[in-house]
């Protein structure tokens, strides 16, 4: 990241994992144990190609028994060393384990998957000998762990393929893992693995290929521009050296396994992948000749389609529930987008309507990355239009109503590309509606003011000051509700020129401790949450509450009543006098109110 002309440097985040795989015969996995998950990480082991000690004492699984008969693993039993206890993992003194470890000096990771009192031992031996060590369901005993793993199988060749996915959650949730692993493993497209196989052959290819690969026929098509024959821009099979030649043609790999169809890349045949690497397509497209002007374009090879133009829709997704999205937004999620990247408070019911051979990314906004998710928004709808695809920028609410709309037109016209932005419903407005409250009403609120609850950056929050006709919506800021509350209602001589205080500003008179609130959570969705009390109470109303449920807003102002029960719209007539008669009358004799859920006619909507 560059910024201002200085160099920064993302901070490292503990609590992630250095993923690595290991394979080859130069690497020796001992496993402690001879149960039924001892047996499924050998197999791991054995597909990796590594070999395997198996160090067990007396009976073990039948699996581990077989592929000891089979000599597929070093079956060595405990009483091999010198032992002095009776339970399943004899006590073994130290030197004896270290010397076997030391017999041993190509064991390069080792398993414990059976559990004793000698277990926190070993793996301290493990640890004095540098070698990494995974004590099961002993997280804080173990170096590594292992991965909820897949390994794709290749229905063309009836066999196992080179793909592998692996998913960790990092002791968090290894059940969860599983599950994360198994829907990932079903989103991937079915011939996934033939694509594999096919460019790995494509690679080998491409580094194994002389010069006389591309080489064609004189003739009619003698006109034809291959790598191997000069064109403008690049140096002539006479000049370029062999390392040259494998380095360019490995670009052009590089190039057809990023841009191509997965379907496309699984049924390449050996004459299409010697054609991709000649430059030569003319016999897969048309017999005009081929000229090659740059060998880091995207359309380099005419076996790729014509370019299309990609394009930027900045759209907006309302407030949540998805009858509220418009027509043009509907149809640019279900027919148009190529790939959608959304923020993340945009809600599942949403996300669902878009066509499952679309590619969704979810910001990863959280606190601390705002603007480093931004600008990876941002670039990725950059990329993908250069590669042709209509990219929709997916936001909550009205992208222009505090949805960083703005500098995102900005940044896309500054790079060729001028957004088509598509307004939304926003929630500032629609959430106060389906919690009852209008934000303005005659008698009651003549008019409303749209501001957010948090700064800029860590800047204080700016906020206006009490008007008793008029409704304030604070967007964001729910987490920091007790903030916003104090600097509305604080007094001070100063608060004409401004109140200011470490989290917030008002410009303008403070608020009556007595002023309605409501905090609209996941508004319009069938959880939406509605707490409702005034300034005085609201903070100890939503502790009472529990969890929030982001997004939420804050409605403040007399309007919050106005529609409540019988109604109240006569507060700009008769003044502040029956104030907290009208707070009585609209909490019922209680300090606060809460409603759940949205009205049930939205069901029928």
């Amino acid at each position: 990241m560059v910024s201002n002309g200085l160099s920064q440097y993302p901070a490292p985040v503990g609590g992630a994992s250095l993923l690595l795989t290991f394979k080859g015969p130069r690497n020796t996995i001992l496993i402690i144990g001879g149960d039924v998950l001892a047996a499924s990480r050998a197999f791991a082991a054995l597909e990796a190609g590594m070999q395997v000690i198996i160090l067990a004492r007396g009976s073990v699984c039948d699996e581990l028994r077989w592929r000891a008969d089979q000599q597929q693993v070093n079956l060595t039993d405990w009483d091999m060393l010198p032992s002095v206890s009776t339970s399943p993992l004899p006590s073994v003194p130290e030197e004896s384990f270290s010397a076997f470890l030391a017999e041993n000096p190509s064991i390069s990771l080792i398993c414990i998957t059976i559990h004793t009192a000698d277990t926190p031992a070993l793996a301290r031996i493990c640890h004095a000998h540098n070698i990494p060590v995974n004590v099961t369901d002993h997280p804080a005993l173990c170096d590594f762990s292992f991965a909820s793993t897949h390994r794709f199988a290749d229905p063309s060749t009836s066999g196992q393929s080179a793909l592998q996915v692996g998913v960790t959650t990092n002791g968090e949730g290894c059940r969860l893992a599983g599950r994360v692993r198994r829907e990932i493993v079903s989103m991937l497209p079915k011939d996934i693995a033939g694509a594999v196989r096919q460019v790995g052959k494509l690679r080998r290819l491409a580094k194994n290929t002389d010069d006389e690969v591309g080489e064609c026929e004189e003739g009619e098509n003698s006109s034809v521009t291959t790598p191997n024959r000069p064109v403008p821009g690049w140096r002539s099979s006479a000049t370029e050296s062999k390392d040259e030649s494998s380095h360019r043609r490995m670009k052009w790999v590089a190039q057809v396994s990023e841009y191509w169809a997965i379907t496309r890349l699984a049924s390449m045949s050996e004459d299409d992948m010697k054609l991709i690497l000649s430059g030569d397509s003319s016999q897969t497209t048309s017999p005009c000749s081929v000229q090659v002007p740059n060998e880091n374009s995207l359309h380099n090879l005419t076996l790729l389609p014509p370019p299309k133009k990609g394009r930027i829709l900045l759209v907006g997704s309302g407030p949540g529930h998805p009858s509220l999205l418009t027509i043009a937004t509907h149809n640019a999620l279900t027919k148009h987008a190529d790939l959608v990247l959304s923020d993340k408070l945009v809600p599942a019911a949403v996300l669902a309507l878009i066509p499952e051979t679309v590619d969704v990314r979810i910001a990863r906004k959280f606190p601390g990355n705002a603007e480093g998710a931004q600008s990876e928004m941002m670039d990725a709808a950059v990329e993908a239009a250069r590669r042709g695809l209509t990219v929709v920028r997916l936001k909550q609410g009205d992208p222009v109503v505090y949805g960083r709309a703005g500098e995102e037109v900005l940044f896309f016209r500054a790079h060729g590309f001028e957004p088509l932005v598509v307004p939304g419903v926003s929630s500032a407005l629609a959430a106060p509606i389906f919690a009852g409250i209008p934000v303005t009403q005659r008698g009651v609120a003549e008019s409303v003011v749209v501001c957010t609850g948090v700064g800029r950056q860590g800047k204080e929050v700016k906020l206006p000051g009490y008007e008793r006709s008029r409704t304030v919506l604070i967007l964001m800021g729910v987490a920091r509700i007790a903030q916003v509350v104090d600097a509305m209602i604080r007094n001070d001589s100063d608060s004409r020129e401004g109140l200011q205080n470490s989290e917030g500003r008002r410009e303008g008179h403070p608020y009556p401790r007595n002023t309605p609130i409501a905090i609209i959570e996941r508004g319009s969705m069938p959880d939406q949450r509605v707490v409702a009390s005034t300034l005085g109470d609201i903070c100890e109303a939503l502790d009472v509450a529990g969890e929030q449920r982001p997004p939420g807003m804050m409605v403040v102002g007399w309007a919050v009543l106005a529609l409540q029960g019988a109604g109240d719209t006569s507060v700009l007539e008769e003044g502040e006098e029956r104030d907290e008669e009208r707070i009585r009358k609209w909490l019922g004799g209680c300090r606060w109110v809460m409603r759940e859920g949205i009205d049930q006619g939205w069901a029928e909507v």
